[in-house]
């Protein structure tokens, strides 16, 4: 069995017939029928039923048509794969996003990149605060797309190119039935650190993980996503900042109130940053993009909570 035997099978099928199919190879009807004749005698197997009429596919020719078109399809894909490869294109490139970074943003950077129809695979994962760099600088991601953590010495590495991208915005926000609820604003420090926080867990392996917005001494519920500290926070099972792009529908319902505290106000940097020796088109594809985007995830959100 070869590919060219499978391609012939699938050309019957979307002919309809034998004779058509010989017509669009140009060939007489007898020869393919003795190439589907050999193909039969390989396999020991009936592919076509011609006891009727019409000869129709027997069920395990069925079954043959299926993975034969499949394994087509993933030929062809080599294929383009491979040329890409040799004329510049990485066959996969990998990018590693923050948690922060809501994943429907990057569809239509997705999409215009499926327009240079490069060949290249995407391979997209998500990992949380210094994660996402060390994910970069262990070379298990090509391209980071995420917050730009100022004081980390990692980030400002002399290795790495970073450039700005927008902002978000983090705000305190409880439930309305947690007793923080009626404290008198601004929240002291003091306070916040009497009651339970919820803090997304940092994914780093190697590097020392970070905490954010946390007291000293303050007990923590350690969820490992940002849905999940908005669900925990959202059922009193702690407090903590939110980004305001994944609350804000959440306050205007009022299933969630914004406090003010000491720390009255977050905004978190957002960048994108690769390791400057590494070289591809793709990857230069999504940086030159990325330099003419702008991620804005402080819309709407309060000037002074």
């Amino acid at each position: 069995m070869n590919l060219e035997s499978l391609a012939l099978l699938e050309l019957i099928e979307s002919r309809g017939s034998f004779a058509a199919a010989a017509s669009a190879l140009n060939k007489a009807p007898s020869a393919i029928t003795y190439q589907l004749r050999q193909l039969e005698d390989s396999l020991d197997l009936l592919i076509y039923d011609r006891t009727g009429h019409k000869a129709q596919l027997t069920p395990a020719g069925k079954v043959l048509l299926e993975e034969g078109r499949r394994l087509l399809a993933q030929s062809e894909e080599l294929k383009q794969r491979v040329k890409a490869t040799a004329s510049g294109w990485e066959s996969e490139l990998r990018i590693v996003i923050d948690g922060l970074i809501p994943f429907e943003k990057m569809i239509p950077w997705i999409q215009a990149f499926d327009q240079a129809c490069s060949g290249t695979r995407l391979r997209i994962s998500q990992e949380i605060l210094s994660g996402t760099w060390e994910a970069l600088y262990s070379g298990r991601a090509d391209l980071l797309i995420g917050t730009h953590l100022d004081q980390n010495q990692f980030a400002a590495n002399t290795g790495l190119t970073i450039q700005k991208l927008g902002k978000a915005q983090l705000v305190f926000a409880i439930a309305p039935g947690h007793p923080l609820a009626q404290e008198p604003e601004p929240i002291s420090n003091e306070t916040l650190a009497r009651h339970r926080a919820v803090a997304v867990g940092d994914t780093s392996r190697q590097f020392k993980p970070l905490t954010f917005g946390l007291q000293s001494g303050q007990h923590v519920l350690t969820v490992p996503t940002l849905l999940a500290k908005v669900e925990a926070q959202l059922a009193g099972l702690g407090t903590g900042w939110l980004p305001w792009h994944l609350i804000k529908d959440l306050v205007t319902q009022g299933k969630l109130v914004t406090r003010k505290t000491e720390d009255t106000y977050r905004e978190s940097p957002l960048c994108f940053a690769w390791q400057r020796n590494k070289r591809g088109n793709a990857l230069a594809w999504w940086t030159d993009y990325l330099r003419g985007c702008s991620l804005n995830l402080a819309e709407d959100a309060p000037g002074n909570v």
